[in-house]
């Protein structure tokens, strides 16, 4: 993953934790399942009842900029918890709605109010850095009833990477302090010197105001109903006046209906598939930010909510074909934040692109080395693969130009510094024991090892990063050429051949029909079957005889669980089904292998993996594919086996439906020519028809509709405007 995984565990028979610095544990179930909402550099984690910590098992809390503004949210009436009616998230992620009711509240064995006549609707959303809350208690009895309603919370102010595990010997100074009759400030002076705030506010103020709760005496007249309303702010000037609910609420769904304006929409005759697509959209919408540079998607909640460069890249190439605007947000500010300078500590050097980004105290103080670092080998490279893509995809050449230096500074550090021994082929070993000890997209610290399950060790060589750089200069040469570039446009097209004819020489393993995973520190493959193997598919790297054996190899049994694809085939050494990289399923992973099966003509493999993952997304939450699922085998009957700490939302999760429908249509776009073609298209037999609404190329757009008849597929153009041209190519 794009991930740094957070704690300092030890496990049985494995390296120490000195090994492995940023594992997150799994502790232990979620006794109530977990909701999530995020606006911004915010997000909150809440339980099926809308509180915050009030049962075990969940990473709970309002988070700002990498910390927690509140730990603790409870409701309670007369002192008792309430029984759960429903848990609800509106499709579009905006609001949560709970409905709850009173149990029986008993004294010396006599019923006092019987259970089920108090209904308490609790909805929030979250918009600006304020988390809002509206409590609406309707009595259903015959007569009025008298209650207690209190409202409990308190904040630690931990930093994300305590909350994930990490222990800290010193830490800041708190302070609570009832600062009105309506509101509460609770504060935090860090070892950073920064001073970090939470404003709890109520309307109408309570009859009673702790600094950690608040207390309301209420008669509810029959049939009458009464509201409350709590507003959580992170880092507002303590005087500012809280918007009020409903016009916070109508303005964030404004603000969302105008940024989703402008991409494609997908609409299919398969009402699963169009909840998982719409999932897919909301989820894509709820993670994007607003940054200075442009809307950037947050890789995911809740563990990796900021900017995170290999996360962003890929969700964007996924999206490149449906929302090129993303690769825009994209590449302006990870051109941004591009190293200038060596920093062994954040794993810089010049010209490297972004691994992750953190402003929490921790980082702040380095006791992390993510406030800005580079501890990634592969995000440079799919940098420039972007870059080169955006450009062919829009024409959009002006950007381009305008990221020019921070390109050919990326193509510097490739062959350069990320070649320390100039062998041809891009490598990482990090530069400092607090960094990450593998830093492809597989970045746990057993992710990569030697057949009989040695770890690899010295200046790894990933498979899949030369198939970047391949597809980045390839990409970038058509560019150069449009740019006038002329010369660097060869340069470029001749590295690019030199390096798939070193590649195929070094990484070829025919004993396992497929490619090395990597190569280690003595130029040693390490022979182990691997997805890496797909992704080199999707950058065009490989020679066509053999990937028909890697196509083989990734469909058949050992790769395929009936699910998806497997991180690690299965009878490898460190094959383990329910692992973070050696064999779970990765919807994204995926999703680019069905883009490199699809470059290569075998439609029937991107069928069977696009099959495999609707059928998952089916069986999921909210049709929500997560970031990973476990590889067991599909059984009839069951669904498949979730990952216990996966993230979800996450953006290149949410990405790979998109990515799928791309390489099932076989969509290719050229705005140069106007046309719009769909190479060998297939439709499963779960869809009869998929409809594209609003594919723009260039200043056209159009309306399309790819019918299925048995094997055979038609196109219906329903919609134009502008001159584009759309066909379908059938070889």
């Amino acid at each position: 993953m794009a991930a740094d995984t957070t704690s300092i565990t030890t496990t049985i028979q494995e390296p120490s934790s000195t090994e492995t610095p940023f594992y997150i544990p799994a502790t232990g179930t979620a006794t109530r399942p977990r909701r999530t909402l995020k606006h911004g550099d915010s997000f909150v984690v809440v339980d099926s009842h809308g509180d915050i910590g009030a049962s075990p098992g969940g990473s709970d809390g309002l988070f700002h900029k990498d910390t927690r503004f509140l730990s603790h949210l409870e409701l309670r009436v007369n002192g008792q918890e309430l029984l759960l009616l429903g848990s609800n998230l509106r499709d579009d992620n905006t609001l949560l709605s709970v409905d709850l009711t009173n149990p029986d509240f008993l004294a010396e064995g006599r019923v006092l109010l019987q259970k089920d006549l108090l209904h308490i609707g609790r909805t929030m959303f979250l918009w600006r850095g304020t988390a809002y809350q509206r409590l609406a208690v309707r009595n259903h009895g015959d007569r009025p009833i008298e209650l207690l309603l209190s409202i409990h919370f308190r904040n630690d102010f931990a930093d994300l990477f305590e909350v994930r595990g990490m222990h800290r010997a010193r830490r800041g100074s708190t302070r609570q302090e009832v600062i009105g009759p309506d509101r509460v400030l609770l504060s935090y002076l860090g070892l950073d010197e920064k001073l970090r705030s939470t404003t709890v506010a109520f309307e109408p103020a309570p009859s009673e105001l702790r600094a950690e709760v608040a207390i309301y005496r209420l008669v509810i007249a029959a049939g009458e109903a009464q509201s409350l309303f709590v507003a959580i702010g992170c880092d507002t000037p303590r005087e500012r006046q809280v918007t009020p609910f409903f016009i916070g609420l109508r303005t964030a769904r404004r603000e969302q209906q105008t940024a989703t304006r402008g991409a494609t929409t997908v609409v299919t005759s398969n009402e699963i598939f169009n909840e998982i697509l719409h999932r897919s959209a909301a989820d894509l919408q709820m993670l994007m930010t607003d940054t200075p540079e442009g809307r950037y998607p947050y890789a995911g909640t809740p563990w990796y909510s900021t900017t995170f460069g290999r996360d962003g890249l890929i969700t964007a190439l996924q999206m490149l074909w449906c929302d090129p605007r993303v690769a825009r947000g994209v590449l302006h500010r990870l051109a941004a934040y591009q190293a200038k300078t060596v920093d062994p500590l954040a794993d810089a050097q010049p010209g490297k692109i972004l691994h992750e980004m953190r402003s929490g105290e921790m980082a702040a103080l380095r006791e992390v080395p993510f406030g800005l670092y580079y501890g990634s080998v592969d995000a440079t490279p799919l940098f420039v693969l972007l870059a080169g893509l955006y450009g062919e995809r829009t024409g959009d050449f002006d950007t381009v130009e305008a990221l020019w230096p921070a390109i050919e500074a990326a193509l510097g550090w490739i062959d350069g510094l990320g070649d320390p021994d100039q062998d041809g082929f891009v490598e990482y070993r990090r530069a400092s024991e607090l960094g990450l000890a593998n830093q492809g997209w597989k970045d746990s610290y057993d992710a990569i090892f030697h057949a009989d399950g040695r770890l690899a060790e010295g200046n790894i060589a990933l498979a899949e990063v030369q198939g970047y750089v391949y597809a980045a200069k390839a990409a970038l040469a058509h560019c150069a050429r449009r740019l006038r570039r002329i010369g660097m446009a060869r340069r470029l097209e001749t590295e690019a051949k030199e390096l798939a004819k070193r590649f195929e020489a070094a990484f070829w393993c025919p004993e396992i029909g497929t490619y090395a995973l990597a190569l280690d520190g003595d130029k040693t493959a390490c022979r182990v079957r691997t997805s890496n193997a797909g992704h080199l598919l999707f950058t065009g790297i490989v020679r066509p005889d053999r990937a028909a054996l890697v196509a083989a190899g990734l469909s058949g049994p050992q790769f395929f669980s009936g699910w998806g694809i497997r991180t690690v085939a299965k009878g490898e050494a460190r094959y383990n089904p329910m692992s973070y990289h050696n064999g779970s399923i990765w919807p994204h992973d995926n999703a680019l292998i069905a883009l490199g099966l699809a470059r290569y003509g075998f439609r029937d493999a991107v069928e069977q993996v696009f099959k495999g993952l609707f059928d998952a997304a089916a069986y999921m939450d909210l049709r929500r594919l997560p970031e990973l699922f476990c590889g067991f085998q599909r059984q009839r009957g069951r669904g498949p086996t979730l990952y216990p700490v996966a993230c979800s939302p996450q953006a290149w999760a949410s990405a790979a439906p998109f990515s799928l429908i791309q390489a099932l249509l076989g969509l290719e776009l050229e705005p140069r020519r106007s046309e719009i073609r769909l190479r060998q298209p297939r439709i499963p037999s779960f869809l009869d028809e998929v409809t594209l609404q609003n594919l723009q190329l260039g200043a056209a757009s159009v309306d399309l509709r790819v019918r299925r008849h048995g094997d055979e597929v038609s196109l219906e153009v329903l919609k134009s405007e502008g001159r584009v041209q759309v066909s379908i190519v059938a070889s």
